[in-house]
């Protein structure tokens, strides 16, 4: 038998260059998709910038307009005038936090690895219909509901723990403090923290969680060593998304807090630094002329310490961003 007839082998035969490439065919939904997905984010991009130069505008007589003649209009200098309604922002807003935060991390984690599955749908359905309330129900339950029954657990504190500057000073005798602010707030960013904790902690490796109970884990542990660090990113998004509902919230915080341009830290007297939200809400249907253009800078003010927080928050969230629960 010749040579010449045998099949060659495979590794013999070298490959054959295409010989033309044929370019995917383009589809009319993906076109659609794609110009209105980038007509989406090009309009929110404009409708932020057109924002920040309304404020920016109609701010800048507060800004420019010389102190002496702020004070004989009777209005207050607005870069001292401002700061207390700041502070009384973000520490409303940091109370609210440190109370939520705890309690939607325990409630994510119930549903998503403790409870009957039955259970859990149900749970997470009343959460989610939670942050569907108006914010004027939490105003009208803050000050009939809470306000009086808190105001116990206030004078206990105030007996107990007064030496602490928190807790010190004359309780308030309506409860209308900014603890009870505080705690209306904390309710209505409970559910935005714990739905996307739930979800975070839902998408954690099965592969992870059952590798740790293998290991002789219990399943506090499996929580601590997996599901946690894994959505460690998604956590600090929830909070700085819930804090961000805090810093803004308007009339919850018009309704239950008695505020006043004061800076102080006490959160159970009668005599309670204000927000920018709800002072803006309290005092803009009266204001007219340079008093109305302070009022607009205090939402620019507001629109900066947003924009800053978010900031933030991207920056935690990038940092964490090499870290992957399939790695």
């Amino acid at each position: 038998m010749s040579t010449d007839t045998l099949p060659e082998s495979p590794a013999d035969v070298a490959p054959q260059p295409p010989s033309s490439l044929i370019p995917a065919k383009k589809r009319i939904g993906d076109s659609v998709f794609k110009t209105l997905s980038t007509g989406a984010g090009t309009t929110i991009l404009v409708i932020l910038a057109l924002v920040a130069a309304f404020l920016l505008v109609q701010a800048i007589p507060a800004l420019t307009t010389p102190q002496d003649q702020q004070l004989a209009n009777g209005y207050g200098y607005f870069p001292t005038w401002i700061v207390p309604f700041a502070f009384g922002t973000v520490w409303a807003a940091a109370w609210a936090l440190l109370l939520a935060v705890p309690v939607a991390l325990g409630i994510a984690l119930f549903i998503s690895h403790y409870a009957p599955r039955r259970l859990a749908q149900g749970l997470g359905y009343l959460i989610d219909l939670l942050a569907a309330v108006p914010s004027v129900v939490f105003g009208l339950w803050g000050i009939i509901v809470l306000a009086p029954a808190m105001m116990p657990v206030y004078t206990w504190l105030n007996a107990y723990l007064g030496w602490i500057p928190l807790f010190g000073g004359q309780v308030s005798g309506t409860g209308r403090t900014l603890l009870t602010a505080a705690v209306v707030l904390a309710v209505m960013i409970l559910p935005i923290i714990t739905s996307l904790t739930r979800e975070v902690f839902l998408q954690t490796p099965k592969l992870h969680e059952e590798a740790a109970l293998a290991l002789g884990a219990t399943r506090w542990e499996m929580v601590k060593m997996s599901v946690l660090p894994f959505g460690r990113a998604g956590i600090v998004s929830a909070c700085m998304l819930g804090l961000g509902r805090a810093l803004g919230e308007t009339m919850a915080v018009a309704m239950v807090l008695s505020g006043s341009d004061v800076i102080t830290i006490e959160i159970l007297t009668s005599t309670n630094t204000n927000t920018i939200a709800a002072t803006i809400a309290q005092n803009f249907p009266e204001a007219f002329a340079l008093k109305q253009n302070q009022l607009i800078a205090g939402g620019l003010v507001l629109f900066v310490i947003t924009l800053a927080v978010n900031m933030i928050a991207r920056w935690i969230v990038a940092r964490r961003a090499q870290y992957s629960g399939a790695n």
